[in-house]
């Protein structure tokens, strides 16, 4: 399988994945694969449980926050996070995802969120800390472990 992504240079956030290609709302984007399940909680980590945490293996660790992504999440048969696009993606957008979709609690990010979206938080945060709205917006794009940690 071809990869229709490429890493590059994002201008005050590192680096990023750009679409080499175009996706169409509620196609597979990036496929997640398990590398390592890790005993805490990092930066780069997936929550995949209550307390259960892994790190993606390929690419998707280089996918950056959005606070209006235009990728959801998937949770696949092997239990990693593929990711959906949740609107078409033209050639040379940024792949971008909520981290919000996959960790209830994020406590990794003191600084202002970088994203630049017009609807942006201000700041990344967890499934937890999500206004209703947006929790609403996000149905089916979200790991669905979170539903639980959330009733």
């Amino acid at each position: 399988m071809t990869e229709r992504f490429e890493l590059r240079d994002t201008p005050g956030k590192g680096e990023g994945m750009f679409a080499t290609d175009i996706f169409k709302t509620g196609e597979i984007v990036m496929v997640g694969r398990i590398k390592q399940v890790l005993s805490e909680n990092n930066s780069h980590a997936s929550q995949i449980g209550k307390d259960k945490y892994v790190l993606h293996g390929g690419m998707i660790h280089k996918v950056n926050h959005c606070c209006d992504p235009n990728c959801g999440i998937h949770v696949n048969e092997t239990g990693g996070h593929d990711f959906v696009a949740r609107r078409d993606i033209t050639v040379g957008e940024e792949i971008t995802f909520d981290y919000a979709m996959r960790n209830y609690s994020v406590d990794f990010f003191e600084i202002t969120c970088q994203c630049g979206a017009e609807k942006c938080r201000g700041k990344i945060t967890g499934y937890k800390d999500l206004p209703a709205d947006k929790k609403k917006e996000y149905e089916g794009l979200i790991a669905p472990y979170l539903l639980e940690l959330d009733a």
